[in-house]
């Protein structure tokens, strides 16, 4: 993605299945488990630049001793900052100590068998370490000690926020990871009164009661009750304190999550092919977390694959498979390459199907397997070229034959990432010009004047980079024309589950829909959209459509493909500029078990977004330049 977007956070979880002893016998030391933490987390890093946390439950200690143990960092290396204190507990100690598990689970800390990591990218709050996860809601009782982390972002926290205080709460902050902990605490403190009174009746003494109640916790039950007002897109992880674990998933499938369980470990991650190579297991060892399910592992070690919500239609997010997921995973790597493929038909109509006179490349680094397979239908397509012409012309000698055997696709790597910008250049024209220099080209590559040069972008949201500086770039060719190919649809409306894509006035495609708009002397759209947002918002959340639709109403896709070059057009460049998108369909045909398309279509999984969407126009319309949500 040329434009730097941010999204959703990182989840780990592993428990130990046996104890701590055997894993000092069989991996040579009790810290195999902190090593794959260590390994989960870094392979998922892209996930969360905010901060990261770890925590740790310790089983079977007696009184008077930590059980629970945390760490976390907002640094600009928060990972190897979080491991480093981990780690920094076992510094000085002799060999022989470090391999006495007895005495390491009595005296260090993170020395346990279950363990929760994060990372996190905010969606909500500051950044300040107050925010990052894993938070605790300690307890002296083991039963309502819970710690919790998550990758969500939920479009009705002040709702849920009122619900705490209509209970009589008085909740610390307004942000959605201190709602959400509280409303699984305050069900959590339910059961545990629950059952409390129950055995108290029965004249069971307390100190056995704490046990009972360990035992005999309905998580499930926990769960669907904590999560029943949730309006939004959710992966959440908790640990209690006794030993209970648990990971469930939004009934849409929005958020990722995957697990595998052996008699040694149960892991899950946000990941699939992290837990492959962590774990060095095959694909089919490796499962989904379903929607509206959720991921249990009981303190004696029972893994249990539950239904606590009702599942809705599958809208499991598109970005996920375009974009942010690792594209190691064998499923998204294919669907990737496919949806390469499926542009080839638009762009052989955006270069009148001059193949001899169109050099091919892609804009590092991920939009890479898409290229592959643009190649891949390019390819098919000049392979029946070449049927259709010996068929036709029926060429006589070798050298005839040869002639048109001899066309291939020329391909180049043309883009090249060159530096990372520096935050300490502050100044807007400065910035500006450094822009400019992001990218580098190879030179020599393309004939001037002559070649039509094709580059393909996994994504195009914001148009910014492409403008100031890749186009610009590019344009140091001297190619004929500049194509530029998103192998994702047009990004129209607000994210509101997690990906950071809130304001509207960013969206070039929005950009393009008002300018063409104004164009077309249609302003009082604008105007009438905007009070028809107010109204429909103030019905609250399940009553409220997505009047947003209505911007985009007048234009067909190939209106604003079209105007869109010519707004990322800069004016110091000579060549023409063409844009093709991904159409919708061909995104379906690509990832048809992942239909989460919100950001292209408007059509929201949860009634929440049609908020969210209307809030983002008011926004743009008052000149606030803020999130949505």
């Amino acid at each position: 993605m040329s434009d730097a977007i941010q999204h959703e956070c990182g989840i780990a979880l592993l428990r130990l299945k046996r104890p701590l002893e055997y894993y000092q016998t069989r991996y040579g030391s009790w810290r195999c488990g902190l090593e794959r933490m260590y390994l989960l987390m870094e392979k998922q890093h892209n996930r969360g630049q905010d901060g990261a946390g770890i925590a740790s439950v310790k089983f079977d200690l007696p009184p008077g001793y930590r059980y629970v143990d945390r760490a976390r960092s907002n640094s600009s290396t928060p990972i190897k900052d979080v491991f480093a204190e981990v780690y920094g507990h076992m510094k000085g100690l002799a060999p022989q100590q470090l391999a006495d598990v007895e005495w390491c689970k009595a005296n260090l800390p993170f020395a346990g068998e279950l363990f929760l990591g994060h990372l996190r990218y905010g969606t909500y709050g500051d950044g300040s370490i107050d925010y990052v996860h894993p938070q605790i809601r300690a307890n002296n009782w083991k039963a309502r000690t819970l710690v919790m982390a998550g990758n969500f972002n939920l479009t009705n926290t002040p709702e849920l926020f009122q619900l705490l205080v209509n209970l009589g709460q008085h909740p610390k902050d307004l942000s959605d990871t201190v709602t959400v902990l509280e409303k699984f605490g305050h069900f959590l403190d339910g059961q545990n009164q629950t059952l409390f009174r129950q055995y108290k009746d029965a004249g069971i003494p307390n100190i056995e009661i704490s046990q009972l109640i360990a035992k005999n916790l309905n998580v499930p039950l926990l769960i669907a009750e904590a999560t029943k007002d949730f309006d939004g897109g959710y992966t959440m992880a908790g640990l209690l304190g006794h030993g209970d674990a648990f990971v469930c998933r939004d009934p849409w499938g929005i958020r990722p999550a995957f697990y595998m369980d052996s008699d040694e470990f149960t892991v899950v991650a946000s990941e699939r092919p992290v837990i492959q190579t962590v774990m060095n297991v095959p694909a089919s060892q490796v499962h989904e977390v379903m929607p509206g399910y959720a991921l249990i592992v009981r303190r004696n070690g029972e893994v249990l694959h539950t239904q606590v919500r009702e599942p809705q239609p599958r809208r499991s997010c598109s970005f996920e498979r375009i974009y942010f997921s690792r594209g190691t995973d064998q499923d998204i790597y294919r669907e990737r390459v496919k949806l390469g493929e499926l542009l080839a038909p638009q762009i052989l109509q955006a270069v009148d199907y001059d193949l001899d006179h169109s050099v091919f490349s892609f804009i590092p680094n991920t939009a890479e397997s898409a290229f592959y397979g643009m190649v891949k239908g390019l390819e098919s397509y000049q392979m029946e070229d070449k049927i259709r012409r010996i068929l036709q012309e029926h060429p006589q000698t070798p050298e005839a034959v040869g002639e048109i055997l001899h066309h291939r696709l020329r391909v180049e790597k043309v883009a090249v990432k060159d530096i990372k910008l520096r935050t300490f250049i502050t100044q807007d024209a400065a910035r500006t010009d450094m822009v400019q220099h992001v990218y580098d080209v190879t030179y020599g590559t393309l004939r001037p004047g002559e070649d039509t040069l094709v580059v393909i972008d996994d994504s195009i949201v914001r148009g910014t980079t492409l403008r100031e500086s890749i186009l610009r770039i590019l344009d140091r060719l001297q190619p004929k024309r500049i194509v530029v190919v998103s192998s994702s649809p047009q990004v129209r409306y607000p994210d509101c589950y997690g990906i950071d894509m809130a304001r509207l006035g960013d969206f070039i495609a929005f950009r393009t829909a008002v300018d063409l708009l104004h164009l077309q002397g249609q302003d009082d759209l604008l105007q009438e959209v905007y009070h028809r947002c107010l109204q429909e918002n103030a019905k609250g959340i399940g009553q409220a459509e997505n009047c947003v639709k209505a911007i985009y109403a007048p234009f067909t896709h190939q209106d604003l493909s079209a105007h869109m070059g010519k707004l990322l057009r800069h004016p110091e460049m000579h060549a023409e500029v063409t844009i093709v998108f991904q159409t919708v369909e061909n995104l379906h045909r690509a990832c048809p078990n992942d239909l989460g398309d919100w950001y292209f279509t408007g059509n929201y999984p949860t009634p929440g977004g049609n908020v969210v969407a209307n809030r983002a126009f008011i926004n743009y319309m008052e000149g606030r330049k803020e999130r949505a949500y």
